[in-house]
């Protein structure tokens, strides 16, 4: 049980984490400072923070007009939904 409590904290740190660099990105973008890579935003994404991404996405109205963020995240949303059931149920 104490690993299932270890890899839900990994989704809640990685999903805040992911949430906040779109947050930072979009600060940057506004200023025309240097970026965060966007395959950064996906390597976190696929690692499981798509969840974080998607609504830092669009609460920062950020990237939405990015095709692929727009399709991808939440198709990412949904293999990450997929991944989490079969880790929490069984993975056991």
């Amino acid at each position: 049980m104490e690993e299932h409590s270890s890899f839900l904290m990994y989704l809640i740190g990685v999903n805040i984490m992911s949430f906040l660099l779109m947050y930072i990105d979009k600060r940057k973008a506004i200023k025309k400072q240097y970026r965060i890579p966007e395959r950064t935003f996906w390597a976190l994404a696929i690692l499981g923070s798509s969840l974080g991404a998607y609504i830092g996405m669009n609460l920062f109205r950020h990237k939405t007009k990015h095709r692929s963020f727009m399709i991808g995240m939440p198709i990412l949303i949904l293999v990450n939904i997929v991944s989490c059931i079969y880790i929490f149920f069984f993975m056991s």
